[in-house]
């Protein structure tokens, strides 16, 4: 498989529901006769927008699918050669998952050009379970499933055939946060990300790999889901991005439990906290359409401090 290319995105509205046209698409790849019977936005996501869809076969068959829009990425995230977000490098992703055993959607049509339409858009088969709500019992568990889903994903072949990892922020612009209360902290993050990364080998990443991109049925993990940004990279990208949302939802006590969890299902890893670092500055620098949670500033700037302490 050749590597990758990126298909530039129509802009589409965030949440906008598919129209006529589009739906038409979506009950001719179902085949003759086919209706769409339900169309249900889902929550989350900014580069895309995702509607839960329920599709009547000719023959009387439901099918329970998604379908995901391309809106238009925000150019500031997007580096030199990154070709990210694009419809080819989830379709790719999606094939080399076709062979994991953690649940993923499957491809059943994709429109990478918006040729049919209102902008490009995949057609993924709807995985059973609901974004993760774990009670403070229970996050042991969480941790521990959500450390080990990781490991059939960086096992994959492949690698090569999908995008290098690039880091979001490039360093171009080393500014703290509008709302940081220790700036101090932050120039020395811009430091340690200067330096040379880490010597890695290169595996199949998820590379947005977060709780909320994982759904979950009475305590299991039952998919992963949003491969628009899989890369060839280090498997720590993976470990350091959920890490990163960890430490902001529940404090950076759980996202070092995480990291533990990691090390025990995988027999032994030795974490750089640069990648960590590397990974919180992917959130900056801030943009009028993208500033930094004012109330999140202090939880990111107490991860921080954690994580420099072993730089």
């Amino acid at each position: 498989m050749d590597q990758v290319t990126h298909t530039p995105a129509p802009c589409l509205p965030t949440g906008a529901p598919p129209g006529p046209t589009t739906l038409r698409w979506v009950e001719n790849c179902l085949g003759k006769g086919a209706e769409v019977r339900m169309v249900r936005p889902l929550a989350g996501g900014t580069a895309h927008t995702n509607h839960a869809l329920l599709v009547e076969s000719g023959s009387g068959s439901a099918h329970r699918l998604v379908l995901r829009r391309w809106t238009a990425r925000d150019p500031a995230r997007r580096s030199p050669g990154d070709a990210g977000f694009s419809p080819e490098r989830e379709i790719a992703a999606l094939a080399l998952l076709a062979g994991c055993e953690i649940p993923t959607p499957q491809l059943v049509a994709a429109d990478p050009a918006g040729a049919y339409c209102d902008v490009p858009a995949l057609l993924v088969t709807r995985l059973g379970g609901h974004p993760p709500r774990p009670s403070p019992d229970d996050l042991p568990e969480y941790l521990i499933q959500w450390a080990a889903a990781l490991l059939p994903v960086h096992a994959l072949n492949g690698a090569a055939t999908m995008p290098p990892y690039v880091p979001h922020n490039r360093l171009d612009v080393r500014r703290p946060p509008e709302h940081a209360l220790r700036p101090a902290l932050w120039e020395r993050a811009f430091e340690v990300a200067a330096r040379p990364a880490p010597e890695a080998p290169a595996r199949f990443i998820h590379r947005d790999y977060h709780t909320d991109n994982t759904l979950w049925s009475y305590g299991r993990l039952t998919g992963v889901v949003d491969w628009s940004d899989a890369s060839s990279g280090p498997a720590a990208v993976d470990i350091a991005r959920m890490r990163r949302g960890l430490a902001l939802r529940y404090g950076p006590s759980v996202a070092d439990r995480f990291l533990s969890a990691f090390d025990q299902v995988s027999g032994g890893h030795l974490h750089d906290p640069y990648w960590d670092v590397r990974c919180l500055l992917d959130l900056l620098p801030e943009t009028d359409d993208r500033p930094l949670d004012e109330a999140a500033v202090p939880l990111y700037e107490d991860y921080l401090s954690r994580l420099l302490a072993d730089c």
